[in-house]
Formats: C-alpha cells, sequence, structure tokens
C-alpha cells in the first residue's frame, strides 16, 4: 500500500550505494574479426579503466589486471586509448601515459619512452607495421604541448619508440585513417581559437613506400565547417561527415567532389570531445549502418550509399553511439528511457537486440522509474528551448492532497553537449525521492543544428541561464512544480551555468556546482591546451574582452549571490583548477551565505570513485534537505553547512 509522505522525503531503492558501487561507464569500442573488445570504468575499483574482449560466442574476458588503467590524456578528455594489432592490444596507461604492448596471457610492457609523450586514436597500418596515432608532446619548454601525427614502428626489437614525425604543424589533430590499400592517409586538423565542432579540416596524403606523406592537401572543412569521423568504405571512397548546410550529414568524397549521401535535417555526428567516436561503420561497399538524432532522440538506420535511401531500424533504443559493424551484426552502445546503458549487439539479418553486457551490475526494478517527456518552451528573442521533464515517480509513496513537488534542473556540461532520454539512475535517485527534473537542452547543445548550437556565441552565461529559467516558468505556468522550491544543479559547464544562474537570476532556491567555472578570466589562463581558446567564442577574445569575461564569473560579483550553494571539486582537477571552488567558498562564507565544500583527493574533473559518487550524493540529498526543509527518509550522515542559520531543522 502507497504511504503518504512529502515530496523529497520518499524512500528509494536507488540509493547511493546502487550507484556508486553497482555500476559501470562504457568507453571505446573495438571489433578484430568476430571479436569485440571495448573499455568500462569501474567506481568499485578506484575509478580504473579496463579493457575487457569477448568472442561472437564467448564470454567477456578482463585483458588488463590490476593496476593497469586504460585512458590517455590527450586533449585531456582523452578516448581512442587502445588499438588491436595483429595478435596484440597496444593502450595506454593513465600514470605514465606510455603505450603499452598486451598479449593475452603475458604482463604488458611498454614500447615509447619514459618520457612526458602522450598517445591517442591509433590506428595498424599492416603494410608497415606500425601504429599511426595523435602524440601530444609535453616535454617542450613552450607553453602549449605540441600535437602531431606519427608512426609508431612495431618490428621486432623496436622498443622506447617515441615516434617518427608524420605531420605537424596544426595546433591540434585527430582521427589519423589509412585507406584500405594503404596508399593514402586521411586526418582531421584544426587551430586556435576553433573548437572541433567549430571548424576542423579534412586532410590527405599518398602515403610513400618508407612511410612519409607525400603531397598533403584540404580535401573538406574550414573555419565555419564542422568534419567529423573520417572513414575509408571498403572500396577505398572516403567518408566524413560534415555541417556545411547547418546539419552534420554524410558526405563521400570521390572524382576530386564532395557529394552529401543523405541530405536531412538531422545530425549525424557528435561534438568531439573525445577521441574514438563513431556514428557509422559500413556494411559493405555501398551500404553503411548510421546513427542520426532528431529533437534529442537517436535512431540506427541502413543508408544505401548508390542510391541515398536511408532505412532506420525499429528498435526500444532512444540513446546510441560508438557503432562498429561486422559478420552481419551491429555492435555498439544504446539505452532507452527504462533501459540502463548496454553493450549490445544486433544481428541484421533479424534486428533482434542482444544485451552483452549492461552499465547496471544488480537487477533494477522499473516501477520506479520516471519516464521523460519531451519539452519545448519559448525563451528569449521569440526562440524555442528543449528539455526533457521527469516527474516524481515512487508506486510505494503519494503526497499530501495538493502537493506540487521541488524542482531540480539539470544543466549538462559541455556547454557544447546535450542531454538525452537515455536512463540515467543520477535523475531516478531524485525522482524517486520525490523530486520533479527538467533535464536542459540549452542553446548551445548539439542535435537541434548549427544554427542552435551558435545561440551560445558570445552569449555564454546569458543564453543557457536565461533556458533555465524559461524552463521554470513553464514547469510553474503549467502547476507542475513548486515555484518556492527550485534547485539548479551541473557539472563543468554546467556548474558555470548554475552559478550564474545562482548569481544572476532570482529563480532558484539553491543549487549544487561539481567542478564548475566561478572566474572566466582564471579559467582562460589556467586550463589546458584543448580548451584554452574556447571561450574566444563563448564569451569573445581575450584579453580584448577582459571586462565582459569579469561581468560574467560569478566570483566577481559576489555581491549579487544570495542563495545557498554546496560545492564538490577534485583536487586533481586540470580543467577547472581547484582554487576556484576554494576562492568561491571563502567569498560566500565570508558573506555569510549557507555553503558547503566538499573536496576529494585523487580526483580529476569528473569524479570515478565509488566512495567519492555515494558521498556527493548523500550529501547534495542532505544539503537539500535541510534548505528545503524536509527529511530525507535515507540515513545521511550530515556535513558541514558554513552559515546554515540554527533554526534549519
Amino acid at each position: 500500500m502507497s504511504i503518504q509522505a512529502p515530496y523529497g522525503s520518499w524512500r528509494s531503492p536507488i540509493t547511493p550505494d546502487l550507484i556508486a558501487a553497482h555500476t559501470i561507464r562504457f568507453g571505446d569500442l573495438a571489433l578484430a574479426g568476430d571479436t569485440l573488445y571495448w573499455l568500462e570504468t569501474r567506481p568499485a575499483e578506484g575509478g580504473r579503466t579496463v579493457l575487457l574482449r569477448r568472442s561472437h560466442t564467448g564470454t567477456p574476458e578482463v585483458l588488463t589486471p590490476p593496476p593497469y588503467n586504460v585512458r590517455t590524456r590527450v586533449h585531456e578528455y582523452g578516448g581512442g586509448a587502445f588499438l588491436v594489432a595483429s595478435e596484440a592490444v597496444y593502450f595506454s596507461h593513465f600514470p605514465d601515459q606510455r603505450l603499452y604492448r598486451l598479449v593475452p596471457g603475458k604482463e604488458p610492457s611498454p614500447i615509447t619512452p619514459p618520457q612526458p609523450l602522450f598517445y591517442a586514436d591509433g590506428i595498424f597500418d599492416p603494410y608497415r607495421q606500425r601504429i599511426l596515432c595523435v602524440r601530444e608532446d609535453h616535454s617542450l619548454s613552450q607553453a602549449e604541448p605540441k600535437n602531431a601525427i606519427v608512426g609508431l614502428s612495431l618490428t621486432a626489437g623496436a622498443r622506447d619508440h617515441a615516434g617518427d614525425l608524420l605531420i605537424e604543424g596544426h595546433d591540434f589533430y585527430a582521427a589519423p585513417r589509412l585507406s584500405p590499400d594503404g596508399r593514402y592517409l586521411a586526418w582531421l586538423a584544426w587551430n586556435h581559437p576553433a573548437m572541433p565542432w567549430d571548424g576542423t579540416e579534412l586532410w590527405m596524403a599518398e602515403v610513400q613506400p618508407d612511410g612519409t606523406l607525400r603531397s598533403p592537401r584540404k580535401i573538406a572543412g574550414g573555419l565555419d565547417e564542422s568534419i567529423f569521423q573520417p572513414e575509408w568504405s571498403p572500396s577505398g571512397i572516403l567518408h566524413f561527415v560534415s555541417d556545411r548546410t547547418g546539419w552534420w550529414n554524410l558526405y563521400r568524397f570521390q572524382a576530386e567532389h564532395s557529394e552529401a549521401l543523405c541530405p536531412m535535417e538531422a545530425e549525424f555526428g557528435q561534438p568531439q570531445w573525445v577521441f574514438g567516436l563513431s556514428t557509422y561503420a559500413f556494411e559493405s561497399a555501398t551500404s553503411l549502418i548510421c546513427l542520426y538524432t532528431q529533437r534529442g532522440i537517436w535512431h540506427l538506420a541502413r543508408l544505401n550509399t548508390e542510391t541515398g535511401r536511408l532505412t532506420t531500424f525499429d528498435l526500444p533504443y532512444t540513446d546510441l553511439s560508438r557503432v562498429k559493424v561486422g559478420n552481419g551484426r551491429v555492435y555498439c552502445l544504446a539505452s532507452s528511457p527504462l533501459d540502463p546503458p548496454a553493450l549490445i549487439q544486433i544481428d541484421l539479418a533479424t534486428l533482434q537486440p542482444q544485451t552483452l553486457r549492461s552499465s547496471t551490475t544488480v537487477p533494477l526494478d522499473r516501477r520506479y522509474f520516471s519516464l521523460p517527456q519531451p519539452l519545448e518552451y519559448p525563451t528569449e528573442g521569440n526562440g524555442t528551448a528543449y528539455g526533457f521533464f521527469y516527474p516524481p515517480h515512487n508506486p510505494d509513496f503519494h503526497p499530501p492532497p495538493g502537493a506540487v513537488p521541488p524542482l531540480l534542473v539539470k544543466v549538462h556540461g559541455g556547454p557544447t553537449g546535450a542531454t538525452t532520454t537515455a536512463f540515467n539512475l543520477l535523475i531516478q535517485f531524485w525522482t524517486s525521492r520525490g523530486f520533479a527534473v527538467v533535464d536542459v537542452n540549452y542553446g548551445g547543445s548539439t542535435g537541434y543544428g548549427r544554427a542552435y548550437r551558435e545561440r551560445l556565441n558570445g552569449q555564454w552565461g546569458i543564453v543557457d541561464v536565461g533556458d533555465c529559467v524559461n524552463a521554470v516558468r513553464h514547469l510553474v505556468d503549467q502547476g507542475l512544480v513548486d515555484h518556492q522550491r527550485v534547485v539548479i544543479t551541473g557539472g563543468s559547464a554546467g556548474g558555470y551555468t548554475t552559478l550564474c544562474a545562482l548569481t544572476f537570476r532570482d529563480c532558484f532556491t539553491a543549487g549544487s556546482s561539481y567542478y564548475g567555472v566561478s572566474d572566466l578570466e582564471a579559467l582562460t589562463k589556467e586550463t589546458h591546451k584543448f580548451e584554452s581558446h574556447y571561450l574566444d567564442t563563448l564569451v569573445g577574445p581575450y584579453p580584448q574582452c577582459r571586462e565582459l569575461y569579469r561581468q560574467r564569473s560569478p566570483l566577481h560579483a559576489i555581491d549579487q549571490l544570495s542563495r545557498p550553494l554546496i560545492l564538490f571539486q577534485g583536487l586533481e582537477d586540470p580543467v577547472v583548477p581547484p582554487n576556484q571552488a576554494e576562492r568561491l567558498f571563502e567569498a560566500l562564507r565570508a558573506k555569510g551565505i549557507p555553503v558547503a565544500l566538499l573536496v576529494f583527493p585523487g580526483e580529476q574533473h569528473g569524479f570515478r570513485r565509488a566512495d567519492t559518487m555515494k558521498r556527493v550524493l548523500e550529501a547534495e540529498l542532505f544539503f537539500y534537505g535541510r534548505l528545503l526543509n524536509f527529511t530525507p527518509a535515507d540515513s545521511i550522515p550530515s556535513i558541514e553547512i558554513a552559515n546554515l542559520p540554527s533554526n534549519r531543522e
């Protein structure tokens, strides 16, 4: 029988322990013959990323035992941390960033020197017995590391080889891809201040018998065109994704001409925060299996490259990524509002999906899941913004008559990124306790075309905040949430939006910032190379726009911030240095605002350890409970909240 209890106080089986200790996150996929390789990040193992493999008929096998941690730091966000070559696997070990050779059953051995050289996005060149990859050189005395594409010899006796330089000169490189006959190499390149979703270039060169490159030339892309995922068809035709029409669509390059394969108002690409992303793969020389998204929903389809016919498969998933194809099967990561993220395979003859590995290691009861409702609502400038609304839901509890729930506004990171309807335990954690959640795809989010993405240019801290505020107003006007109990949360760039919303608007009761930005000027001076000019587009060129940076920084507007705040920060964060959270905490404490700061040694940008994940969920729920005047059913250890009035119980 359902029990009447106030919103926010409901007891839930979706506990911090469940989320922290019984979930994994998937990373890169690779397919070699009928064997699938993939990465899992395991909070229960201290956030270690593990390499596994599975033959078509076999069971998962762990290839990298402790202490090996398969993760690269190229561009800081990594990706493309391993590759399969002949009988061996090569991977980047996070502590030293060296590449290691792994023959199953034997101890891994390093093949690159013990120097500050990072490697990513490698492929195997069978014609010259080498790895082609992106190298980031941190050994130089200059302010920024140097990026290049190099070749690493795998011939007998090759060891401690830093790589033969193949191409350099651009600030960034990605996706070296070798033609099937080994005669041509394609790659992506771009320069400051562009990010890869702003403007990238697709290059191609002939590969000489000695492995050097001849006559490199740009064949697509530019300052206002983003190129994504170059791939060669089995017949040797170069394909890629471009947003030259305002949408990331598929193209092929032949006879010195780029041809659109299936023009439509949909996105076949993604923002390249990490290496190794894939939204399409070849089934044959004239057929590819692809992913595309419209209105935040991802689809899997077959595209005939000769006729342009796109056939969308009828599948239960709404979020898909990292597609691989081989042996009549599709492999990818998939999720739906009811299905936790999983590694799946789909038989192309029957279209029957099979889960190979789930992100949750214990069964979940679907009765406690809140289902997302697509949201489109008016926002500033006569525009439309998007998101997904999750009403509170728990079959064991119901609210008092006439009560409306508190609202949690969730702000995704990036800010160039997107939220989807993929099942998210972190959302269900709140909805099963009696919170409503709105997950906002504010202006600047991907999946809605380039024009929507560019709404944020020069307007970071303005457009994103406005879209969050208008989401709240829309839900309040419909009577769905309590306007006096609205909290906002976000991580990284989402943390910045959270801090701006609490500082410059009066819509929110309280908030939480996970490794969020509070000082834009400090960020642009202190962050890593990949994002060191990101704010040139989002805010304005620095130092010409220095005053604007200060105006948009919550740390420099403490006099306007009067809402309670809890801050979470990793002490080894190279993206948003810990001093940003520490300075904000001290400023708020001095001002007398209720504030808490939890810092975590060993954590970087994005928490990976089970004990950290458990602690932050407990602390955030306790914080909201004290400030919104409800008592969570869970037994949660208290945290120190500076300046909390003594009459708050």
